[in-house]
């Protein structure tokens, strides 16, 4: 699957040297405050969903990329699950669950707990996690050479105490 973006692992930069003293974690009021402003100013730029369209594909771009640089892809599927669910609790990103696995249909049903995007946030009436939709797919993707899509059901933002996510194969 060939990007049409410029992005690779490497523009994250070497954070060892960057940041000796602060080293490489942050607050998650801090990478809230750049998400959500950033889907504010676009909103009004560009208009509301617009802007969930890019954070899709750019959430896409962020799991696609990090499957190639994190994940072990070699391994079978549970495995695989396995590692995902101990890189998402190491960087502090959320708490991976698997509800259901249809891998004949290739269908899944997640939840993450304690989302970086979501967790704790006053109730919206509304799904907020879009970057996270596509961050799931992205992973997907790369592990299984085909093309998904996520949609995130469930959402603390929607009153729920975790997110959950369906998880399907498209046009394959």
């Amino acid at each position: 699957m060939q990007d049409v973006y410029n992005f690779s692992w490497k523009d994250l930069g070497d954070l060892e040297e960057g940041r000796p003293n602060l080293g490489d974690e942050t607050s998650v009021i801090s990478y809230r405050l750049m998400q959500y402003t950033f889907k504010d100013v676009f909103s009004k730029e560009m208009g509301k969903q617009k802007t969930l369209e890019l954070f899709v594909r750019a959430g896409n771009l962020a799991g696609r990329q990090f499957c190639l640089n994190v994940l072990d892809k070699s391994l079978p599927f549970n495995d695989f699950i396995a590692d995902l669910k101990e890189k998402l609790v190491a960087l502090k990103i959320g708490i991976l669950r698997v509800e259901k696995s249809d891998q004949e249909k290739m269908e899944y049903t997640l939840t993450v707990s304690e989302d970086l995007d979501c967790s704790g946030l006053p109730i919206f009436d509304e799904a907020v996690c879009d970057y996270d939709e596509g961050f799931i797919s992205g992973i997907f993707e790369v592990y299984s050479g085909k093309k998904f899509t996520t949609s995130e059901v469930d959402c603390w933002a929607k009153g729920d105490r975790t997110c959950r996510f369906e998880v399907k194969s498209i046009g394959n």
